[in-house]
């Protein structure tokens, strides 16, 4: 049986379908990403389809990012997964083929795939994070009393200081991005433009929620989650770090996992980490187990792999200086910046 690829260009519920009948599947290969991230972003997606015998086998959706910063492909950027989704091996080499081809007519250096399995070990590869996931228990007494006495202690201290958790979609979006913007910030790292918040929750209706903690009226903590499957994840969350000792993070997360046990879900996605950073130590807290994450990258013969992470040392002095600058100003020129950066 011969396998053929091509850009897809069909209903996005042929494509979804075919998604759906894939149980390793995370939520971003739904064709709802697909606008998403060109409209939030302005960049030109490649969304590739193996077909044998005329049946879809096989997807691969790219997006194509040229800038100050390379010329590349990524499936997918901005988020923790994406790459190859197929049912058997010759859909995956036939979909590899095809992405190279199109690496090449783009000019592009490389392609990065982001797997969480080794789907070709002949590919060169980033093992460099981790995604830190909680599998959930039968009942939310289950889960509480599986917490060490230190997470309950937080999460108590948190409740007690009169902190007030708020559920909401796109009414509560100013007040998360808020949070997210100052975070971002303090981090040293560009923001996202609120738009591309906004084109998820209206995008993906039914599917994403924003959880937001407040004192005093004061929105002080905010996540943005994405459920899919049997996975509710966290992949935007901050707090203002001021009020750290009041331990609004960990209400959060609690509120989160209680949001996932009443969908009936089985796994709590808490976000990709660093094996040992502080963001690694305070989900592993909670239980959560790392994952491995494996980037895989097609590269020209001799080509080194990038390093466009933050943790790349040459970036230290940026990061310093964005920490410095107004909150306005970082509002206002990080879209323009982060929009090329995987």
């Amino acid at each position: 049986m011969s396998v053929c690829t091509e850009t897809f260009q069909g209903a996005a519920a042929d494509w979804d379908r075919f998604v759906a009948s894939m149980p390793c599947a995370a939520g971003y290969y739904s064709h709802a990403w697909r606008a998403i991230l060109e409209r939030s972003f302005g960049h030109e997606t490649h969304f590739l389809a193996a077909r044998t015998n005329d049946v879809m086998t096989g997807v691969l959706p790219l997006v194509h990012m040229r800038s100050i910063f390379g010329n590349f492909l990524v499936s997918l950027p901005f988020v923790t997964y994406g790459g190859l989704l197929c049912r058997d091996q010759a859909s995956s080499e036939a979909l590899l083929d095809a992405a190279e081809d199109l690496r090449s007519r783009l000019g592009a250096h490389h392609v990065e795939l982001r797997h969480t399995l080794a789907v070709n070990p002949d590919l060169p590869a980033r093992r460099h994070k981790v995604a830190m996931v909680l599998a959930l228990a039968q009942s939310e007494e289950e889960m509480w009393t599986g917490f060490n006495a230190k997470v309950r202690n937080q999460v108590r201290k948190a409740q007690k200081a009169g902190l007030e958790t708020v559920w909401g979609e796109e009414e509560l979006l100013d007040e998360f991005y808020a949070v997210f913007v100052r975070n971002m910030r303090d981090l040293g790292t560009p923001v996202y433009a609120r738009s591309f918040f906004a084109n998820i929750l209206a995008g993906l209706p039914g599917a994403t929620r924003i959880v937001l903690i407040r004192r005093q009226g004061q929105p002080i903590a905010a996540g943005l989650l994405y459920w899919h499957g049997e996975t509710l994840e966290i992949p935007w969350a901050s707090s203002i770090r001021d009020y750290n000792s009041l331990c609004p993070n960990n209400l959060m997360y609690w509120e989160s996992i209680r949001h996932a046990l009443r969908l009936g879900l089985r796994r709590f996605d808490l976000g990709r980490s660093s094996l040992g950073s502080g963001t690694f130590r305070f989900k592993e807290q909670w239980g959560a187990r790392p994952e491995i994450l494996q980037w895989h990258y097609l590269l020209p013969s001799g080509a080194k792999l990038p390093n466009l992470s933050n943790s790349n040392p040459k970036f230290s002095m940026a990061i310093r200086l964005w920490q410095r600058l107004p909150l306005a100003m970082t509002r206002a020129l990080g879209p323009l910046i982060v929009r090329d950066i995987p």
